[in-house]
């Protein structure tokens, strides 16, 4: 399995992705942009990535696809840095797997891809979060090596959420 920078070549396999997400949650949020013109999607990935035209207490990401036999099994963004929002909210990694492939260990191989890239851009105390209520996500963040700081109560929406950290070396 390879971890790539987004690219017109997956298009089809995105919408599909999409698609099996049905009704989901589109996370993290660059699911969750139009991908009806696929090469302003494209575009708008790439100025996040840049920190060029940021949402709000928003900060530079990278958005990985994670391909395997040619198709798109995973979505990760890795957020360059934090600042007070999402230092306690929201973390550096946010990731998704495709519904079909889950359980299966993608979402590890993800993880670890995603953390790799985190360690070279020097981030060397990695925030992963999720919420509580979803105990799959933190034995995937604790199998990589997570650890347990501290729990916040959100917002109506996420309840409490778990913050991890993972420090590289």
């Amino acid at each position: 399995m390879e971890l790539i920078l987004p690219t017109k070549e997956y298009e089809l396999s995105y919408r599909s992705y999409i698609e099996e997400l049905g009704d989901e949650e589109r996370y993290p949020f660059p699911l969750d942009f139009d991908h009806q013109d696929f090469s302003a999607l494209l575009e708008r990935i790439e100025e996040i990535r840049n920190g060029i035209r940021l949402p709000e207490n928003y900060v530079a990401s990278t958005t990985y696809w994670l391909i395997d036999k040619g198709e798109i099994v995973g979505v990760s963004n890795l957020r360059h840095q934090l600042n007070d929002s999402i230092r306690f909210m929201g973390g550096h990694i946010g990731l998704s797997t495709r519904p079909s492939v889950r359980k299966s260990g993608v979402g590890k191989i993800l993880m670890q891809k995603t953390l790799e890239q985190a360690t070279n851009m020097g981030i060397r105390e990695i925030h992963i979060h999720c919420e509580k209520s979803n105990p799959a996500s933190a034995n995937l963040i604790q199998s990589c090596g997570g650890e347990l700081h501290s729990e916040v109560t959100g917002d109506a929406h996420s309840g409490v959420v778990q913050r991890f950290i993972i420090r590289t070396l």
